[in-house]
């Protein structure tokens, strides 16, 4: 099995060649291994298996149409396309989730309670202190898993960590982080 490095060199060059040449044998390599991941992906994160699907079909559309915006030193062709994919689901929930104007609420809203802002505030402080003291390659896999969105066996095939050794990181944090929360 290649290494993540390699299987990330070869992932670059169809995309170079998407982009230099139209290379349709390329693209077709990149959507038969990214357009299932992606779609489990959106569903992972909520879409439902049409939305997964239509959403799927429009990242990777994308990515044909934009292959000349990846920039191999700022992401890996993974994370470039899984943002991608994040992105137009945002986009495709904010449109479903916009009220008609007759839904919108009238009149000034409540305040909240003031104990209840600064408690939230402290809490807030706190959980990000627990986190800034957590060790490098932990914080690294906890920003993917919970602000990437990314599975377990995405992170490992991004990394090119053992799967284990992924789990054993995030777990090893959350624990770390409910102490400290206490």
């Amino acid at each position: 099995m290649p290494s993540a490095e390699t299987m990330e060199e070869n992932w670059v060059g169809h995309i170079r060649r998407i982009h230099h040449d139209k290379d349709e044998a390329a693209f077709a390599e990149l959507f038969r291994h990214f357009a299932p991941r992606v779609k489990a992906f959106l569903i992972r994160s909520g879409a439902d298996a049409a939305l997964a699907e239509e959403c799927t079909q429009d990242v990777m559309a994308t990515l044909w149409r934009k292959a000349h915006m990846f920039d191999p030193s700022r992401a890996s062709v993974a994370t470039w396309i899984y943002t991608i994919a994040r992105n137009r689901r945002i986009d495709v929930l904010r449109r479903q989730r916009r009220p008609e104007p007759e839904d919108l609420p009238w009149g000034p809203e409540h305040e909240p309670d003031q104990a209840d802002v600064i408690a939230m505030q402290q809490e807030a402080e706190r959980l990000g202190q627990a986190i800034a003291e957590l060790p490098q390659k932990q914080r690294d896999l906890l920003a993917r898993a919970f602000y990437g969105e990314l599975s377990h066996s995405e992170i490992a095939a991004e990394t090119g960590l053992p799967l284990g050794t992924i789990k054993s990181r995030i777990r090893l944090a959350l624990d770390r982080l409910r102490h400290a929360m206490g």
